[in-house]
């Protein structure tokens, strides 16, 4: 499954509560998402509509390195 290119940030932080994410602060146009599965970590989502690819591919990288899961995986679960 390819990365959809039409993703808002609140669609994502909507997806990511489902892996125990959730909003932590905003620092402007940042939104911090944060959770104590697997550990503590923290990630930072730009407000922005639609989000870049890139962007998009970088912290779905990242979350999916910090559950253990395949991003491939991990996108089919999201979206």
């Amino acid at each position: 499954m390819k990365l959809p290119r039409d993703i808002d940030s609140q669609q994502l932080i909507k997806s990511l509560n489902k892996f125990g994410y959730e909003s932590t602060r905003q620092s402007g146009s940042h939104i911090r998402l944060s959770t104590q599965q697997n550990g503590q970590h923290h990630i930072t989502i730009p407000n922005h509509d639609p989000l870049k690819i890139g962007t998009l591919n970088a912290i779905l990288t990242e979350v999916a390195q910090h559950l253990g899961i395949p991003k491939q995986e991990l996108i089919e679960k999201l979206f």
